[in-house]
């Protein structure tokens, strides 16, 4: 073989995983704007159970979640028994059927439509936090449908910037933007966005931050959480303290009696000021995440338990 086809070859078997990669990437995408095409066009009576029904197949087939989710309910809710775990999984997998409905049907709606079809509680909390004129921060996690949360509030509260982890694939986080950007909200990556998010605060803006993964060590101060000590980033307390700016738990969760989303704000929690900043930042981290912690625990079933929430000190897939 001369040297030229030796390198020629060489370079094709480094191009493959490239290509498999690019092809994987067109698969995820085209499957995604398949399904958020037909859960639009479908009316919400047969596309709420299709949608829950995809989330449930597509969880199934993924058996790391499944592993992930039974180890952290075994650590974080010890009284739960196998069949009360599976009861949950199932209905994270659920919910994120739910997800992927918000993301097909909010953005078309319409003001009316959305009153329509979501309820909500609290608005008070949060105008009167509004108010004050210094900003607002939305404490959310992935509990409850966090598409339809901040889609919702934009609709009905008016515009808000939501701050986001951009997916790897490029195809699907323009598709996915595109969505969340309806109704006025403007998206803000998560990393180098923190300028972004003081100037929206400064105008008196809004703006909602999933707070409850894990942090990489230097981004997160050491918390309870569940009982059990986790990584949380303490991005969300500096901007808060920084900022002057009301922090105001908010969710928008399943109400299964009612079969309607309800967006809940719940009222401003006091941010802790003093000579030391970095234990106010350990402080009222601490708080937010006890805040989420009590909204988690009245509907289990609607977090993220596939996410290594707890991996920071040693509880992951495996260990126990």
């Amino acid at each position: 073989m001369t040297r030229t086809a030796a390198a020629s070859g060489t370079e094709e078997m480094r191009s493959q995983p490239r290509v498999s990669q690019a092809v994987r990437g067109l698969v995820e995408y085209s499957a995604a704007a398949a399904l958020l095409r037909s859960l639009e066009i479908l009316p919400v009576a047969i596309a709420l159970p299709l949608a829950e029904w995809a989330g449930i197949a597509f969880g199934s087939t993924i058996g790391r979640w499944r592993r992930v989710a039974q180890d952290n309910l075994r650590a974080a809710m010890p009284g739960l028994d196998a069949v009360g775990r599976r009861a949950v999984i199932c209905g994270v997998y659920r919910n994120l059927g739910r997800v992927a409905l918000a993301l097909a049907k909010l953005p078309r709606w319409s003001r009316d439509q959305v009153r329509r079809h979501v309820q909500f509680e609290g608005m008070e909390h949060f105008l009167a936090a509004r108010a004050k004129g210094r900003g607002v921060l939305l404490l959310t996690a992935h509990l409850g449908n966090w598409e339809l949360g901040a889609l919702a509030h934009g609709a009905v509260a008016g515009p808000m910037g939501v701050v986001v982890r951009p997916l790897p694939n490029r195809r699907l986080d323009r598709l996915v933007e595109s969505r969340r950007s309806a109704h006025g909200n403007r998206v803000i990556a998560k990393r180098g966005g923190a300028r972004e998010i003081f100037r929206e605060l400064s105008v008196n803006g809004t703006v909602g931050i999933l707070a409850d993964q894990h942090a990489s060590t230097e981004e997160a101060v050491r918390v309870e959480f569940f009982g059990m000590p986790a990584a949380a980033n303490k991005g969300f307390a500096q901007i808060a303290l920084r900022s002057g700016a009301a922090v105001v738990p908010a969710m928008a969760r399943w109400d299964r009696s009612k079969r309607q989303h309800v967006v809940t704000y719940l009222p401003e929690i006091d941010v802790q000021r003093s000579k030391d900043p970095s234990q106010d930042v350990a402080i009222n981290t601490q708080r937010f995440q006890s805040a989420l912690e009590e909204l988690i625990r009245e509907s289990p079933e609607q977090w993220l338990w596939i996410h290594r929430r707890w991996k920071a000190f040693g509880l992951s897939s495996g260990a126990r």
